[in-house]
Parts: structure tokens; C-alpha cells; sequence
């Protein structure tokens, strides 16, 4: 019988077999298969015979391998898919059929039960197929955000290594995938702020509430910079729309009829963020929970939280006696008086129209990467035959209901403070101006953590500040 050390070490040798199969082999396999050069065929026979064959049941991991596990299971699985669809369009309407030829470990276990053996194991309740957070919160390595010498946020990945694992080995990917860990963490970072004003553990009216308020601006504001430099790479290191648009997306196929596949959109801090800041939609609450099937526990359980709260700014303005209708009446003076009477209300706008300002970067580059270029191929007169169709994202929304949700996001419920100039709306409250994020800040801002990072956030625990508030601040806060 194995000893604890040699299962240990047998373990790792599978996992380090695996890492290697999904960063070298399987982007060579997936892009031969595309260039017409391998039968898609091949491609589930030799991963059964020489990547799963010999893998152990599920049970034998830990969680925390189990992670690593299911991120090269779910690129597996993606691939597969992908390619069985792709090779004829009825094969869309029997997507599971796509795995018939896979087979894991010695008792040839099908590999749809297998993952969902391994997502289990993982003990996080993972879905049953390949998701955002196995693509992206665990594939790319740990994520922090620090500034002013303070940690803010810390987005783990399953890996201790700094690479990230692609479809097809194209540097665009890498690209697209790292931007999407770091908004991540960035988002993480301007919701710690936020979280306990929500909770009630910080006071909205205190000093603190403000200052974390200017924080929350700093990382909202840094989270459009990081779009924005995204969107300008050039083309030998950013992602080119035509492989965005033929390569890249089109992995995010269906693994069972009507489940959800990847999305940006699944990005449980911007979830969060929303439900926050709030979201004009007739039922944002059901517009979160369609995508509770693809999170993990511990996303639904704080999503399901905020739910039962009201928006921040709802709260904000109740508590002063006033409404967003009250709001958007005022004259530019009426609002003036306001703004020196609760000067929070000007850390708020803030707080807001940088949270519109994100948004807006968002919809720029769906609009660069896919709705653009699917405009002119339809104009052109060349046909759609992805199997992700052009005009709308994984999830289903289309160009239109993305700028609907900007726009809901810019006609917020302080909205009518813009008649006041930033400046003078910032001296009217006795704020200072919240500290600015250019392209150059941003590496010592967010970044992967060290290979040996130090230990985590503590559970539940507060998130520290960067500096206290100015005694300005204080002052303008009572």
C-alpha cells in the first residue's frame, strides 16, 4: 500500500503531466484541428488514452488540487465541445454527445460525471462544466491590489506559478484573460470599501465613509484605465477581433442544452457591485440570479445578502430625507445647499459616475472586439456560422441591452449633481479630489503576487485603509 508521501508525490506528477498537456499540447492540438490539419476525432482518443487514462477517482484529491484539476478538465472539455459542434451545426441541438469518446482513469468513468465528481471535490460548489472561475479566478495566477502601501484586495488562482493557461497558445488570450482577473481584483477592492458602509458597520455619514468613498473612486477609476489600455495594445500583443470573434469565443459552447457557458458577465465582484451601486432594471435581483448556476457557493451565499438590502445610494438619500426624484428637480443652487448641508452626497456622485465610467469602458470593448467587426461581416454579406453566434455575448445579451445597462448606470440617482463642476462640487463638501490612476500606475497597483505571497486577508476581517482621512475631511464629515 501507498505511503501518504508516494500518493503525494504521484499526485503532483499527474497534475504536473496535466499543466504541461493544457499549456503546450492541447493549443497545438486545438490549433492543428482548426487549420484543417488533424481529424477533431483525434483529439478526444488521444487525450483518453495518454492525458486521462491514468487519473485516480476524483476522492483522491484534495480541494485544493481538485481546483488545478478541474481547470485542465474544463479546457478538455471545452475543446472537445467546441470542435464537435463546429464539425456539423445538428450537433448542436446533442452537445453532451460531444464527450461520448472521453474516458478518465482505469475504470473508464464518462467524463461529464467524472468532472462533476472533481467539481465536487473542489468544495466549492462548482458547476458541472467549464465556467468564469475555472477560466479565469483560478486559471490565472493570484491577483493583488495595493495601494498607498496597503493591500486592498487578493484574488487567488489554483496555480503557484505565474502562467496562464489558453486555447491556443495566442498571446491575445493571455491578454484577455489576465484583464479579466485584474478587473476582477480591482472591483474586489472598491467593494471592500463599500461592503461595510452597506452593512452598517461604518457610518454614512462618518469621515471613514468618506475617505473610503475616494479609495473606492481610486480602484473604479484605475478598472476603466485597465480597459482602456487593453483596448489600445497592438496587435502583436493584444487580441485581434477576428480571433476573438472565430477563435477564442467560439470554445464558449454549450456542454448541455440551454446551461450557461462563460461569461465576463459572470463576474461575481461586478455582480456585486451592481447590487451595491444599484441597477434600474425591473428585477435586478432576477438579472443576478440567472447566473447563480455557474458561481460558486460562497458568490451566491454575498450576492443572495445584498439582495436583501437596499442600494447605497437609496439608503443614502432616506437618511438625509430625500429621494432621486426630490434630487433631479433641484436647481443647480437647491443642489449647492444640499451639497454643503451632506457633503457625503459629493463622495457618492463620485462613487458613481466612476462606477457609470467602468461600465462605459466595458461596452467600448464588446462594441472593438465583437458587435463592430459582426457588423461589418453582416453588411458585407458574410455569413454567421459560428457556433457562438456574432451579434450577442455568451450569455445572451446582445449590443442593445448592454447599452441599456450603461445607460442605467450614467442616469444614476445623484445624477443630477453633474450641473455642479467636479471641483467646485468637491470644495462645496470639503473633500479632496480622490487620487487619480494613469497607465503607469497600474503595475505597482495590481499585479500577480509573488510565487510565495504572504498568507491571505483574514476571513470575515476588516479591509485596512491606505491612510486615514485628512483632518480636513474630518472636519466636513459631521
Amino acid at each position: 500500500m501507498l505511503e501518504l508521501r508516494q500518493v503525494v508525490a504521484v499526485i503532483d506528477g499527474l497534475l504536473a503531466r496535466l499543466d504541461n498537456w493544457s499549456l503546450t499540447g492541447l493549443p497545438q492540438f486545438n490549433v492543428s484541428i482548426l487549420d484543417g490539419d488533424l481529424p477533431w476525432s483525434m483529439l478526444a482518443e488521444t487525450v483518453t488514452r495518454h492525458v486521462l487514462a491514468d487519473l485516480p477517482a476524483p476522492e483522491a484529491f484534495s480541494p485544493a488540487e481538485a481546483r488545478k484539476l478541474l481547470v485542465h478538465l474544463a479546457f478538455v472539455g471545452a475543446a472537445v465541445a467546441r470542435h464537435y459542434q463546429e464539425r456539423d451545426s445538428a450537433h448542436r441541438a446533442t452537445p453532451a454527445r460531444a464527450f461520448d469518446r472521453l474516458r478518465v482513469g482505469p475504470d473508464r468513468i464518462p467524463f461529464q460525471p467524472y468532472f462533476a465528481r472533481v467539481a465536487s471535490q473542489t468544495r466549492s460548489g462548482h458547476p458541472a462544466r467549464d465556467s468564469y472561475i475555472t477560466l479565469v479566478r483560478w486559471n490565472v495566477p493570484t491577483v493583488e491590489v495595493r495601494w498607498s502601501g496597503t493591500r486592498l484586495a487578493r484574488v487567488p488562482g489554483a496555480f503557484g506559478d505565474h502562467e496562464v493557461r489558453t486555447y491556443t497558445n495566442d498571446c491575445g488570450e493571455r491578454a484577455f484573460f489576465v484583464l479579466t482577473k485584474k478587473s476582477e481584483a480591482l472591483e474586489r477592492a472598491a467593494n471592500a470599501m463599500l461592503e461595510p458602509i452597506a452593512s452598517g458597520a461604518v457610518a454614512l455619514r462618518s469621515a471613514e465613509a468618506i475617505h473610503r468613498l475616494r479609495v473606492a473612486v481610486t480602484m473604479l477609476t484605475a478598472l476603466r484605465q485597465l480597459g482602456s489600455d487593453f483596448a489600445a495594445l497592438p496587435i502583436d500583443t493584444g487580441l485581434r477581433p477576428g480571433h476573438f470573434m472565430d477563435v477564442f469565443r467560439q470554445f464558449a459552447v454549450h456542454w448541455e442544452p440551454g446551461d450557461l457557458p462563460p461569461s465576463g458577465a459572470q463576474d461575481p465582484e461586478a455582480l456585486k457591485r451592481d447590487l451595491l451601486l444599484g441597477l434600474d432594471l425591473p428585477d435586478p435581483a432576477g438579472h443576478v440570479r440567472r447566473q447563480f448556476p455557474v458561481l460558486l457557493a460562497a458568490d451566491r451565499t454575498a450576492l443572495t445578502r445584498l439582495m436583501g438590502r437596499p442600494p447605497l445610494p437609496t439608503t443614502v438619500l432616506a437618511e438625509f430625507g430625500l429621494d432621486g426624484a426630490t434630487l433631479a428637480e433641484m436647481s443647480a443652487d437647491q443642489l449647492r445647499r444640499t451639497v454643503r448641508r451632506f457633503p457625503v452626497l459629493a463622495a457618492w456622485y463620485l462613487v458613481l459616475s466612476a462606477h457609470a465610467r467602468a461600465a462605459g469602458v466595458h461596452l467600448m470593448l464588446a462594441k472593438k472586439f465583437l458587435f463592430r467587426p459582426g457588423e461589418a461581416r453582416a453588411n458585407a454579406g458574410i455569413p454567421d456560422t459560428g457556433v457562438v453566434p456574432r451579434n450577442r455575448g455568451t450569455t445572451g445579451m446582445d449590443e442593445s441591452f448592454l447599452e441599456r445597462l450603461t445607460r442605467l448606470r450614467h442616469n444614476h440617482l445623484l445624477a443630477g449633481l453633474h450641473q455642479i463642476p467636479r471641483l467646485e462640487l468637491l470644495g462645496l463638501a470639503g473633500i479632496e479630489p480622490p487620487d487619480t490612476v494613469t497607465s503607469a500606475d497600474l503595475d505597482g497597483l495590481v499585479y500577480f503576487a509573488p510565487i510565495r505571497p504572504a498568507g491571505p486577508l483574514r476571513p470575515g476581517g476588516p479591509v485596512a485603509l491606505p491612510r486615514r482621512p485628512a483632518q480636513a475631511q474630518l472636519a466636513s464629515a459631521g
